[in-house]
């Protein structure tokens, strides 16, 4: 005879984990929109600024990809998590690594960024 097991998420974790996801959410939105902005307002410049903002659309398209499918492995691993404890080590370590990824993506696209603000006086100059 087979045994189901049972259980319910408690209201505390729960809410700990919508909250998590919640802050990913809008760190991850502000970054898009982030991306957005600046892809939009390189448009335009120079030859030497086009180029800049080629790269660093193509680099935050590339990281939006990145980060969709990091999405979808931290719901497969929510899907085959065993018991509560798993589920909540799987979205700690989600939110977790997905903050140093964003970090380190905005760190880049900042620099990419920079090198093409100065190309771009090179130029002007």
């Amino acid at each position: 005879m087979a045994h189901e097991t049972h259980f319910d998420i408690p209201t505390d974790i729960s809410a700990f984990t919508e909250r998590s996801v919640e802050q990913a959410r809008r760190a991850f939105d502000s970054f898009v929109s982030a991306a957005y902005g600046t892809a939009t307002a390189f448009e335009g410049r120079a030859a030497a600024v086009r180029k800049g903002s080629e790269d660093w659309r193509q680099r935050a398209m590339e990281f939006a990809e990145q980060n969709v499918a990091s999405s979808f492995d931290f719901a497969n691993k929510l899907v085959h998590a065993r018991d509560l404890p798993e589920i909540i080590h799987v979205q700690s370590e989600y939110v977790k690594s997905q903050m140093q990824v964003l970090a380190e993506q905005a760190r880049e696209l900042s620099e990419t960024a920079s090198q093409t603000a100065r190309n771009a006086a090179k130029v002007q100059q």
